[in-house]
């Protein structure tokens, strides 16, 4: 009898067994790997993951299927938001790869703490109960912080990993306090049980709902939600632009499973009291990231601020509180982890040592000389301002439709106002490219790395495919929601 259950306990988690087992192995094996070698740990890695992939894909989850008495959840939005980690995380591995050779940074630690902080990013989604949140939660900050510190000798880089880390830690308080101010009202850790609850409470609806609020600014931070955005800016800046790209892609959807566990789940029954709460982020989050954005110079960082303002556009979805706007907000996650991973990735284009390609202004004149590749950044920026037909348009109008769904009109037009201001620094990218010439006479050129050229090509081609096949995709998200 404890045999089986013990059986029945871990075939929900053997993706994430698996992802641990071959991450440790992994961590071995790259001991006694040479330097001149060390293309087999990528390789390694990049195996690693489409084996936990194909395990997700073979026993794909119909039903919810629940371990360890709740503690572990394994449903179709868990599914679904594992399946594109790992896409996107792999993705950043393989655009990583050039960049870091460059700089001497292609050492084992990098490919083990990206598959370390993938196994903390699923075990967030799949989290049935608070203590599960913040194992996953931690695993995945821990990693993150190492990440951007890899460059030890890079000044700037140590100081947004101590940035990083401090106010991560800061957040991370905050919603432990949270936590435990949900588990002194309700009694319980369990998700479910403390929906429940919640629904009964009498004396201890003040405490609840103090929680929340913590909760909540947990949840803002990890977003990079204004007001508690004052890391992100410098962290993507600072970072290596191959550690940015991922910290800025694949953890979006694990924030996203993370709101969506504690808020649908713990507090679904009281949604009334953190809608409006949300709609305040969204608009505090479009304003400031849209606005500040406009006077950025540096590209990673006019990408931080656009991170922002995306940010506020998923709350949107949020904000409706209910498995429409949850589904809209998922498909935003989703196209925003996409695009994210593509932008970033034309930074890396460009890069060499010695040179970074973060300014704007270095790639001017990339329309003439290499138009292809110009054509790529073109799609991808306007996918970001959310041009027709292009992906970022159907997933901007699937958040403003749920917010005109939850009867939120003035945040609908609020949304859409500050889309149209956004637009404008995309747009000067594109400007620039194709009709500003070279500063200095400095012409920058593409990497010569064929992997990084070809998938940068597939990444921004499916801005357009998928923004004509956008139905698919959006009707995955609904089916995995329920609605």
């Amino acid at each position: 009898m404890t045999s089986a259950m013990n059986a029945a306990d871990l075939a929900p988690l053997l993706p994430e067994i698996f992802l641990l087992s071959a991450t440790c192995a992994l961590l071995l094996i790259d001991l006694f790997i040479s330097e001149s070698r060390r293309g087999l740990t990528h390789f390694l890695s990049l195996a690693v993951l489409a084996s936990t992939a194909a395990l997700l894909v073979r026993a794909p989850s119909e039903v919810s299927v629940t371990a360890f008495g709740g503690m572990f959840i394994r449903d179709g939005v868990a599914d679904a938001l594992k399946l594109f980690i790992i896409v996107v995380s792999a993705a950043s591995i393989v655009y990583a790869k050039a960049y870091l050779q460059e700089r001497k940074l292609f050492r084992g630690e990098f490919h083990v703490l990206v598959l370390f902080a993938v196994l903390g990013m699923m075990v967030l989604v799949s989290a049935g109960n608070l203590v599960t949140v913040y194992l996953g939660l931690e695993l995945l900050a821990l990693s993150s912080y190492a990440l951007v510190a890899i460059d030890r000798d890079n000044k700037r880089a140590s100081e947004a990993a101590m940035k990083y880390f401090v106010l991560g830690s800061l957040a991370s308080g905050m919603l432990l306090y949270g936590m435990s101010m949900i588990y002194g009202a309700t009694g319980s850790l369990d998700i479910a049980s403390i929906r429940f609850a919640s629904l009964e409470l009498d004396a201890q609806q003040t405490l609840f709902l103090l929680g929340v609020v913590f909760v909540l600014v947990g949840i803002a931070f990890k977003f990079g939600a204004a007001p508690f955005h004052m890391w992100l800016p410098d962290v993507y800046q600072g970072a290596p632009t191959a550690i940015t790209l991922f910290i800025g892609s694949a953890p979006k959807l694990a924030a996203f499973g993370m709101a969506y566990r504690l808020l649908d789940g713990a507090a679904g029954g009281i949604e009334a009291d953190w809608r409006t709460l949300i709609a305040w982020l969204a608009v505090a989050s479009l304003a400031i990231g849209n606005v500040i954005a406009i006077a950025q110079t540096n590209l990673k960082r006019m990408l931080a601020y656009s991170t922002i303002s995306h940010v506020g556009f998923l709350f949107l979805g949020l904000a409706n509180g209910t498995a429409v706007g949850f589904s809209a907000a998922m498909f935003y996650a989703i196209c925003y982890a996409i695009m994210a991973a593509g932008a970033f990735a034309g930074i890396l284009l460009l890069a060499r040592k010695g040179f970074e390609a973060e300014e704007i202004s270095d790639f001017a004149g990339l329309g003439k000389r290499h138009p292809m590749y110009a054509a790529c950044v073109m799609l991808l920026m306007g996918s970001m301002a959310g041009l027709p037909p292009l992906l970022g348009f159907w997933a901007k109008l699937a958040v403003i439709r749920a917010a005109v769904d939850a009867d939120m009109i003035w945040l609908a037009i609020t949304a859409v106002v500050f889309a149209v201001i956004g637009a404008y620094y995309y747009i000067r990218v594109i400007k620039v490219m194709f009709f500003d010439p070279p500063a200095d006479g400095v012409e920058a050129e593409p990497s010569a790395d064929v992997q990084l050229r070809w998938l940068f090509t597939i990444n921004a081609a499916l801005m357009l495919v998928l923004g004509v096949f956008s139905g698919p995709l959006l009707a995955w998200c609904e089916r995995s929601l329920g609605v």
